[in-house]
This record gives structure tokens, C-alpha cells and sequence, in this order.
């Protein structure tokens, strides 16, 4: 028997899906027969392959046999100087346990159809003298700049998975937004479902008493305000879902800057792009002592901020307690 523990940046992937990635030569047939006699077990019980994962799973599944074809091999983006300089230069801090990137919007978080160019696949290049290679913790949309955290490990991985999922991590985005939100500040707990629509994904409201809801809280406070057409606003997420900020600030009425899927306005004067960045992360550091990071801002936010006189303070240097 195998046993999978589900991570972070695993977490919301469909059980079919993950098995697929990660067992080598597993079809869907072999998995649905599986499935259907019970054989694999997701938390102890009978599982479907539609199922979503969450931080914390187990899942237990039992030997396949070896695949008649060779697996595909894990994509690895080739890191010429000018790429590696670009990665280098998103490194906002390093120890001997832990990465910090500010992830640049644009650059999609792990690999997929269409992805050349993926965070998880240059993490080879940082790979130094160590026996393993870094792994990711946690995710960001593509368009989503800002703080990704990477284990130099997968002990470390472990730990940071499990201070994720039991909430000791602290995160806060900076968002723009069309119109203000009433009060200036306040908790958004809207349970939220993912619909599949065909190649993607939505989040999307749903009542307590639906069988896909998700709860979902993310606490707000407005920043800075231009009369009642726009403002800078900190948002903390207390749960972790797909497209959660963005879903929860639509259903304030007050959409994301740029946000094409979630109803977010474009303007001449800001940049066709999505105006959200992971501002800063706290974290259990692995080794003991607390890690708080700051990101600074893309230019596109920068420009956005300076077209409405907002003053934004820098980015604080990381700081790491003992």
C-alpha cells in the first residue's frame, strides 16, 4: 500500500487528478475500478475521484503494477543566464530551510497545457548542494503577484504544511478595487463552490447547506480611499479556497482592478492587468522563532497607486525572531 498526505500545494485538486500525477502509469480505468471496489481509501472511507483534496488528507491507495510505458518526466524549465537572473532576483529571503519569492504576475505557480514557464520548474536551479529540490507550499494565481513560500525540503515542506492548516500563518494582500466597500472595514464570510467550466475554473457563492460549500472568511480594512470610485485594500484570508479574494471582494461589489473573471473594471488609467498582491507572510519558522515577509509591489500596482495619490510605505526588510 501507498499513503499520500495531502499539502497545500496540492490542496482543492481532484483525487482522480492527483492520483494520476502522482502513480506513474495509472489510466482511468485501473483508478474508477479501484475506486468502485473500495480499494482506495481517502481519510479511511470509500472515496470518489471527484472528490477535492484538502490540506491534511490521507490518502491510502493500493500497488499498481508497473506501467508498460515509460512516465513522463517532470518538466523542467531550462534556466538560461537571463532566467536564472530572473529567478535570483525574486528571492526576497533564504536559510537553510526556507525560500522566499516575490512572484512576479504573469508567471504561473506549477506547470500545465500551454505552461512553458512555471515557478515549480525552476526550482532545480535552487536546488545548491542539497539532496532534494525545493518544494512549493502554497500557491498564487498567475496573475497574482507577490510571496510564495518554498521548503528547501520536504521535511520542511511538512512542518509548513501543517502550520498552514492549522492557521498559524499569517497572510495579507493588497488588492485595488472598483468602488469602496461599506464599512471601511469588516469579515466576508461567504461559504464558496468550485464550478468547473470546462478548462477552468470559478469560485462562486454557495448556501451553508449546499454539499459543495466551502467555508470561507477573509477579514478587510480599506487603506487609502479616492472619493467612492476606488481604494487600496488589506485583505487576510482565515481559510485558503481557489479564487477566494477575488470572489469575495465581487460580492462586496467591489471587484479587483483588472479581474476579467470576477467582474473587475478596466480603465485607461490602470494597467488591463489583475491589481492583487501577496503583501506580506508570517510564518512558524521551521527552525523555531517567527519569519515575517514583505513584497514589494508590481509596477503596475506602483503606477496605479501614484495615478491616485496614494502613498505607499516600502516593503520592510525580513525580518526573522529567535
Amino acid at each position: 500500500m501507498t499513503e499520500f498526505t495531502i499539502t497545500d500545494a496540492a490542496a482543492d485538486t481532484r483525487l482522480d487528478r492527483f492520483l494520476r500525477r502522482e502513480i506513474p502509469g495509472l489510466t482511468q480505468a485501473m483508478l474508477q475500478k479501484h475506486l468502485r471496489t473500495g480499494k482506495i481509501r481517502l481519510n479511511g472511507a470509500k472515496a470518489e475521484a471527484n472528490t477535492r483534496l484538502t490540506p491534511g488528507d490521507t490518502l491510502v491507495v493500493p500497488e499498481i503494477a508497473p506501467p508498460t510505458k515509460q512516465p513522463r518526466a517532470r518538466h523542467v524549465v531550462k534556466m538560461d543566464p537571463a532566467r536564472l537572473k530572473e529567478l535570483e532576483g525574486m528571492i526576497l529571503y533564504q536559510d537553510e530551510s526556507v525560500i522566499v519569492l516575490n512572484k512576479p504576475a504573469g508567471i504561473a505557480v506549477q506547470g500545465g497545457s500551454g505552461i512553458a514557464v512555471h515557478i515549480d520548474g525552476m526550482l532545480d536551479a535552487l536546488q545548491g548542494d542539497s539532496e532534494e529540490r525545493p518544494k512549493l507550499v502554497h500557491r498564487l494565481d498567475r496573475d497574482t503577484s507577490g510571496i510564495l513560500l518554498v521548503a528547501r525540503n520536504a521535511r520542511v515542506a511538512n512542518k509548513l504544511s501543517i502550520a498552514f492548516r492549522s492557521r498559524d500563518v499569517e497572510k495579507t494582500y493588497w488588492a485595488l478595487l472598483a468602488s469602496v466597500p461599506e464599512p471601511l472595514e469588516g469579515r466576508i464570510d461567504l461559504p464558496l463552490k468550485r464550478v468547473d467550466l470546462g478548462t477552468t475554473s470559478r469560485a462562486e457563492p454557495a448556501g451553508r447547506k449546499d454539499k459543495e460549500a466551502q467555508k470561507a472568511v477573509t477579514d478587510y480594512r480599506v487603506l487609502d480611499y479616492a472619493g467612492k470610485r476606488f481604494c487600496l485594500i488589506e485583505l487576510n484570508p482565515q481559510t485558503g479556497r481557489m479564487h477566494q479574494l477575488r470572489a469575495h471582494c465581487l460580492a462586496l461589489g467591489t471587484p479587483i482592478l483588472g479581474d476579467a473573471v470576477y467582474g473587475g473594471i478596466f480603465s485607461e488609467h490602470f494597467a488591463q492587468q489583475l491589481h492583487l498582491h501577496a503583501r506580506r507572510l508570517a510564518i512558524p519558522h521551521p527552525e523555531g522563532g517567527f519569519l515575517t515577509v514583505e513584497a514589494s509591489l508590481p509596477k503596475h500596482m506602483r503606477d496605479g497607486l501614484a495615478y491616485l495619490g496614494f502613498t505607499v510605505p516600502e516593503a520592510q526588510k525580513p525580518k526573522r525572531t529567535r
